[in-house]
């Protein structure tokens, strides 16, 4: 009965992440909002919601390991997984001036993370600067772009365009997002206490059910968004996709949480798992940089190392980490 609860949070968070991004598109349309803020504001929170609300259930209900496992699988997922797998429908390319701002941003973002995860725990005071400077950042990219019409303005409209391919009135939209949003908030209490429970019965600890299980379930949304943009043939935005939830996860989830309920870091991911969260970040932002082309070959390397990634997570990670200083 444990799995089928997780699998049924899984089928919500997706599904509702999904029916609540598309209802609040209609809503913030019908409002007047631009394309370009709809798409740097509702869409990227819109797919990052289900990490946030799994990770602040989890910490709230006591179990930091899948809270902070969330976050942080959540990110080596997107870059490993979900673009591994976008590329292996289409290679991707993208403009590097459109996610040049956005990738810094990100791999600063991902250093300070790893910085402050170091000290072991993330407390209030810290988190709510995080959330802040996400906002900050934020409006200030906005009246950029909205200026000079910048390719990264082009890529958020381009985001948003992704969600407009149906039309309801504005009833019908609240009607979407109401729903949506319970779908989310079941489906992340679902997932948290069926996590729980997978890991007493398997004897593993819950961060690895965080970095793995919960960390995938709470992507899908992302997954789905990218591959669905690479049959387009929109990989730009799946590319963007990425970058822009992981920024999210970051600031907005792992701040956000920890304002609310301070974070206490497991030492395996102290030790292990942020490291692999980094490399992978600065494998992208490399490859942003230098405007390479992301080919089949790379998608199934970026597969392959998550599969391997997550095999060592459930069979070799606890005893490595003991040996590292």
């Amino acid at each position: 009965m444990t799995y089928v609860q997780l699998v049924i949070g899984c089928i919500l968070l997706l599904g509702g992440a999904e029916i609540m991004v598309r209802g609040a598109v209609q809503i913030a349309t019908r409002l007047g909002l631009s394309s370009l803020l709809i798409g740097m504001t509702v869409v990227a929170f819109g797919t990052s919601a289900p990490e946030l609300v799994v990770s602040l259930n989890a910490a709230i209900a006591g179990t930091p390991g899948i809270a902070v496992g969330n976050v942080v699988g959540s990110n080596i997922a997107n870059i490993l997984l979900i673009l591994g797998a976008t590329c292996l429908i289409a290679p991707v390319m993208v403009d590097p001036k459109a996610v040049m701002r956005d990738g810094i941003m990100l791999l600063a973002a991902s250093i300070f993370f790893v910085w402050i995860s170091l000290l072991g725990n993330i407390g209030s005071v810290v988190g709510s600067l995080m959330v802040v400077s996400l906002v900050a950042y934020f409006i200030r990219s906005y009246f950029l772009e909205k200026n000079d019409g910048m390719p990264s303005a082009k890529l958020h409209e381009r985001e948003t365009e992704e969600f407009k391919d149906i039309k309801i009135n504005i009833w019908l939209a609240w009607g979407f997002f109401i729903v949506g949003l319970g779908g989310v908030v079941y489906g992340a209490d679902l997932l948290v206490e069926s996590g729980s429970e997978i890991a007493r019965n398997l004897g593993v600890s819950e961060e690895v059910i965080g970095l793995t299980v919960i960390a995938i379930g709470t992507s899908l949304p992302e997954l789905a968004a990218s591959v669905v943009a690479a049959i387009r043939g929109h990989t730009d935005v799946a590319v963007g996709n990425v970058v822009g939830s992981n920024l999210f996860n970051l600031l907005l989830v792992g701040g956000g949480v920890a304002a609310v309920h301070p974070l206490d870091i497991p030492e395996q991911i102290q030790r292990f798992d942020m490291w692999i969260m980094l490399a992978a970040t600065l494998m992208l932002f490399a490859y942003l940089v230098l405007g390479r082309r992301f080919r089949r070959r790379e998608g199934a390397l970026l597969v392959g190392t998550y599969g391997g990634y997550v095999a060592f997570q459930v069979y070799g990670v606890s005893s490595l980490y003991q040996w590292i200083p």
